[in-house]
């Protein structure tokens, strides 16, 4: 299986303990994520020192306080290193209320001129910022031209097929194990097998039957072993099936 959203940087997860056991947890590749300039950079370092690793770079919105030009000048440099898949996750959040729209709306829009330049897939964040989200998107494919993935993805079936039109794939944590998981299944039920990811975003998000605990890159099979019943297919089949769309959807994953 691969972990293709994970935080293997932060301080709760002992990186060295996961690296050591992916074979026996039956992962072939982790993606780490990048959030802000720690979570990226040291990332990056995790991802040159494990053969089975890689990494994406990038400034989730609520941490564009970091972002600059320096920083995106930094990050192209190290996007083309063999091991750097993506840009992301950036994106929009709209939770808290006082969140600064204005600022991630720009910071947004400036990153994804960083994914035009790396030409590399981004990762997407997008959390109560539905309408503005899509709208960006359509108006700036130009910029993303190896598209990317919409993560942890929360919004409706219709809204998922749209973002496939745009030729995005969707990601599902182990919030579609919950049992007050309601749109998620039917999003997993409802869109092309080609589409579908599976990821953990450990520490957070930790499946059932762990809710509430920290979370694992390892636990990615719950997430899988769901979407297999829900879509009436094997565990086996559809690991084969996020497997292969991990290496579509990531090309420089290898």
């Amino acid at each position: 299986m691969i972990d293709t959203h994970a935080h293997l940087t932060d301080p709760r997860l002992d990186a060295a303990e996961i690296l050591g056991a992916m074979e026996a947890d039956g992962l072939s590749r982790i993606i780490t994520v990048g959030y802000d300039r720690f979570a990226s950079y040291e990332g990056f370092k995790i991802a040159q020192s494990h053969a089975h690793v890689f990494c994406t770079l990038g400034f989730h919105p609520s941490n564009t306080d970091e972002a600059n030009a320096d920083e995106y000048a930094r990050i192209l440099e190290l996007s083309r290193n063999p091991k750097v898949v993506g840009i992301g996750e950036i994106g929009l959040d709209y939770h808290y209320d006082d969140t600064d729209k204005p600022v991630q709306l720009r910071e947004f829009l400036n990153q994804l001129d960083l994914v035009k330049s790396a030409d590399l897939p981004v990762v997407i964040h997008m959390r109560d910022a539905d309408a503005d989200m899509f709208s960006i998107i359509k108006d700036n494919l130009h910029k993303l031209p190896k598209r990317g993935v919409m993560h942890c993805f929360s919004g409706s079936l219709e809204s998922a097929l749209e973002y496939i039109k745009l030729g995005f794939y969707i990601s599902f944590s182990g919030a579609i194990t919950f049992k007050n998981a309601r749109v998620a299944p039917s999003v997993a039920q409802g869109i092309p097998q080609e589409r579908i990811l599976i990821e953990t975003d450990c520490p957070y998000l930790a499946p059932e039957p762990f809710r509430g605990r920290q979370n694992y890159p390892k636990y990615v099979r719950y997430v899988c072993e769901r979407i297999a019943v829900l879509r009436g297919v094997s565990a086996e089949e559809m690991e084969e099936i996020t497997t292969r769309n991990a290496y579509a959807a990531f090309d420089k994953l290898r």
